[in-house]
């Protein structure tokens, strides 16, 4: 799975897009308010370890992380 994290722009808050290896879009939430998204997804066990990566991402990176 690659994550992308989006920088929101005036009133548009920042985004996380989750993506799966085909870069097919699985999850596009706010990264403000991940748990209704990931646990959609089936990921609410691995939601700390995903939002532990997106913070420490910069903003605009495509990252590769192993579920």
């Amino acid at each position: 799975m690659y994550l992308i994290k989006v920088k929101g722009v005036a009133k548009i808050p920042d985004y996380v897009q989750l993506r799966d290896d085909a870069f097919t879009l699985l999850a596009y939430f706010r990264v403000d308010r991940p748990d209704k998204s990931l646990e959609k997804l089936g990921l609410g066990n691995k939601a700390a370890y995903i939002m532990e990566v997106v913070r420490e991402m910069p903003f605009g990176q495509i990252k590769k992380i192993e579920l």
